[in-house]
């Protein structure tokens, strides 16, 4: 009866043993997923918002109708810290005039030097936020791309190691 009472007791302990590889593995996915940032409502938004000709709010934050962190700004183009953001550094970096670019598929060849100087602006930002191990780039575009504002801006994250992919 000893016999069969440890055998229940080391079956007992492999179980334990088990139990705690599932708990192990539980608490690997829960680390590796508290990575992950919900997009739920801002996939919401995009799906919500609509191209028009009528100021965004980028253009009343150009125009100084709404406060902004702003990180960089010259006579094209201005950039400023998220106000959600989704890296320790996030950065929009968008065009002063929006000339018909409220996507990136909207470009026309016209927009071609604003939109070097968008990802030169990036480059510039990267370097004075310390991002020497790079960062990344984003452009949302339309609303299967999860765009919720129709005047064409740049993303610029970093300051963590990003994930790939993005998705």
């Amino acid at each position: 009866m000893a016999e069969k009472e440890g055998m229940r007791s080391d079956a007992g302990l492999k179980k334990s043993s088990a139990d705690r590889s599932r708990s192990d593995i539980i608490g690997r996915i829960a680390v590796l997923t508290s990575h992950f940032t919900p997009m739920a409502p801002e996939k919401e938004a995009a799906l919500a918002a609509t191209p028009s000709d009528a100021p965004t709010i980028f253009d009343k934050i150009i125009n100084k109708e709404i406060p902004s962190i702003v990180v960089y700004e010259d006579d094209k183009v201005l950039a400023f810290r998220d106000i959600a953001p989704q890296a320790p550094v996030h950065v929009l970096i968008i065009p002063k005039i929006r000339d018909g670019l409220t996507g990136l598929s909207k470009a026309e060849g016209r927009h071609c030097e604003i939109l070097g100087r968008l990802l030169y602006t990036a480059k510039l930002i990267a370097k004075q936020e310390g991002l020497d191990e790079g960062f990344r780039i984003v452009i949302n575009d339309g609303p299967k791309g999860c765009q919720s504002v129709y005047h064409l801006h740049v993303h610029l994250l970093g300051g963590r190691q990003l994930n790939w992919p993005p998705g």
